[in-house]
């Protein structure tokens, strides 16, 4: 067997995932090294391809930036057989064209930037060319998609930024960003659930609690949901932080 589709296939422009074993127990379908922008759209339909139809003896399948990883249970799935299933699952599309459909969930989430909430904004104004207000309009502006969760329990990878807010993570690490921090580095958005040390910029925050240990969904967000980031004052942001809201002030807008 391939490792590689695009050699399986003989269509390496049409087929540039590969397929590579993790574990006793996972298969990776990786698009690409970094995340460009066909890359991660790709591992986007790809990853709601696969929860709308699993291949059959997957337990779950988890996105990355560049990746979507197929977990099973290897006492009871043959391993060649589901690489063959998941070899299916990318035949048939141009992954270099694809195109995720619209989000099914929008997150309409209120941001304060800039000031106390956002005390890199300057910085990343500086070193993007940008003005401050061009820097806080784009990202306002852009729908930004989960791309992926991890690092930590409910923290969502958020993406892709325009060209011009593709901007190396700092040289030294901040020691602590708040809860809710909103910070950025190469093209993306990281939404902080928690208090954190990071090498990222933090630009704003907000009151939205991503991980709530408390609830029954502990993790409010999805891999796939497209979140906008509505522009607030610092004082409107005091207050909403005040109130000890987990939605902080935020709506989901359920599309389909």
């Amino acid at each position: 067997m391939f490792d590689d589709v695009s050699a399986m296939t003989g269509r390496a422009e049409q087929q540039p995932a590969e397929i590579l074993p993790l574990g006793r127990d996972g298969w990776l379908v990786r698009f690409a090294l970094t995340a460009a922008p066909w890359a991660t759209a790709a591992a986007q339909v790809l990853n709601d391809r696969a929860q709308a139809d699993p291949p059959e003896g997957v337990l779950r399948v988890m996105p990355s930036l560049t990746s979507v990883l197929f977990r099973y249970d290897p006492e009871t799935t043959d391993r060649i057989a589901l690489r063959a299933r998941i070899e299916r699952l990318l035949e048939g599309r141009d992954w270099r064209e694809a195109t995720p459909e619209p989000a099914a969930r929008v997150w309409h989430i209120p941001v304060a930037f800039g000031g106390d909430h956002g005390p890199d904004l300057d910085a990343v104004s500086e070193l993007s060319g940008l003005a401050a207000e061009e820097v806080i309009r784009t990202i306002a502006e852009t729908p930004l998609r989960v791309l992926a969760i991890g690092f930590a329990p409910g923290q969502p990878y958020l993406g892709l930024l325009p060209e011009a807010l593709d901007l190396p993570r700092m040289s030294s690490i901040n020691p602590q960003v708040p809860r809710g921090a909103i910070a950025l580095a190469v093209r993306q958005l990281v939404l902080f659930p928690n208090a954190s040390p990071t090498g990222w910029r933090q630009v704003g925050r907000c009151a939205f609690r991503a991980f709530r240990p408390e609830a029954e969904a502990p993790v409010p967000l999805r891999a796939g949901d497209e979140l906008r980031l509505a522009t607030v004052s610092g004082g409107e942001m005091d207050g909403l932080l005040a109130a000890d809201d987990p939605e902080g002030g935020a709506r989901c807008e359920i599309r389909r």
